[in-house]
């Protein structure tokens, strides 16, 4: 299945993608966006299995009308364009909340490996049905015990005569899994980093099992993942055999940065409603009330300036790399900031009640965990941007 396959009889570009400027993309967007507000709310439902089935509408609104695909190259199933124009819908989906930031941004982690590292023809077949929601996907990367030190991973895939693999072991944390058509997994298929290699693997081949992990936030987010003489064909492996830490190399500086884009401006929705909440209050806000919701803006804005100069540097066709350790700690700090200022500004809204600002609270917590710990981040800054050295 192609991007020809699912695009609708007649569809025309809404924007011609080479010449159109990102305001006035901008706008273009808002415009549809706003005509189809009723059709894209949220349901009222909020459990994880709503979520999902709202990701998958909404991103499939956005493909049937051509959105979804600006700034994916033609080949892949794209319109082309600039990076940048995903970013602004990524901004506008968030401005209103018509999805999970994390779930939805999983298309910026994943679909860029599969343009540089998958089969063209593989990519041109897979990617559309990640873009138009017809698919989840997930990332199995981290395992127990190889969490930040993804280096130490240790399960294995083994060739067999035929030139398939076989895969053996667990992975840890995978987001979404239970939900998960495909998995981008990282595999050991010799010592050292040289030999790591990647596959793009069917969640649904015999030998795979997953089982739901609870959060203190109680969602059911993450998942283990089990490999059991899981058979992966040889056309599925992306780049070549040991090309497995050079692909992660390239893909974890997306996830700490580009699919930052939509929660970056999804948290400026929290402070407009923590004004909102604060302002309701009977008693006069106090100065150092004021000084904590300035410095959670402050530190909000901060990432969001850094954000856009990650887009202008990917605009003008640079290559991410350990710079964007700098983001990930720039957003992991705004995250918690605003949600200790909540707790601090709504006093007793977090401990005592069942609140929507409870959950996040509680979500926010693993913002220095998730896509790399905040330490490690900052070993990445020392050691790679600084060239402060091991100790």
């Amino acid at each position: 299945m192609t991007a020809t396959d699912l695009v609708p009889a007649g569809f025309t570009p809404p924007v011609d993608a080479e010449t159109v400027s990102v305001e006035d993309y901008r706008a273009a967007v808002q415009r549809w966006l706003d005509e189809h507000a009723a059709e894209l709310a949220k349901p009222a439902e909020h459990s994880l299995e709503a979520e999902v089935a709202q990701l998958g509408k909404v991103r499939r609104a956005l493909f049937d009308a051509g959105w979804m695909r600006y700034g994916w190259p033609v080949a892949a199933g794209g319109l082309g364009g600039p990076d940048v124009l995903r970013a602004v819908l990524n901004e506008e989906i968030a401005e209103r909340d018509l999805t999970d930031g994390t779930n939805f941004s999983i298309v910026e982690v994943l679909a860029p490996t599969m343009v540089s590292y998958a089969r063209p023809e593989l990519a041109a077949e897979m990617l559309p049905l990640l873009l138009s929601g017809r698919e989840q996907w997930c990332q199995g990367f981290s395992e127990p015990g190889s969490g930040s030190d993804l280096a130490s991973l240790s399960t294995r895939a083994t060739r067999r005569d035929d030139g398939s693999w076989v895969v053996n072991g667990q992975k840890v944390w995978t987001s979404l899994a239970q939900y998960a058509q495909r998995c981008v997994l990282l595999t050991r298929t010799a010592p050292g980093h040289a030999g790591i290699t990647a596959f793009f693997v069917d969640m649904d081949s015999p030998g795979i099992t997953v089982r739901p992990l609870r959060t203190m936030h109680g969602i059911d987010e993450f998942c283990e993942v089990f490999f059991d003489d899981v058979v992966i064909p040889a056309d599925r492996m992306l780049g070549n055999e040991g090309d497995g830490w050079r692909l992660a190399m390239d893909l974890l500086p997306y996830e700490r940065s580009t699919c930052f884009w939509h929660r970056i401006t999804y948290l400026f929705t929290r402070l407009d409603m923590l004004l909102a909440e604060a302002a309701k209050q009977e008693t006069e806000p106090e100065a150092a009330t004021d000084a904590a919701i300035g410095a959670a803006y402050l530190a909000l804005h901060t990432v969001r300036c850094r954000s856009r100069d990650t887009q202008r540097r990917l605009a003008a066709g640079a290559h991410l790399g350990p710079e964007t350790s700098v983001d990930k700690i720039l957003l992991s700090t705004a995250d918690q900031k605003l949600f200790d200022t909540a707790r601090e500004v709504l006093p007793g809204t977090i401990e005592l009640t069942d609140a929507h600002w409870r959950t996040e609270y509680l979500y926010s917590r693993a913002a220095t965990i998730y896509g790399g710990t905040a330490e490690i981040q900052r070993n990445i800054v020392a050691r790679r941007m600084l060239d402060l050295g091991k100790e």
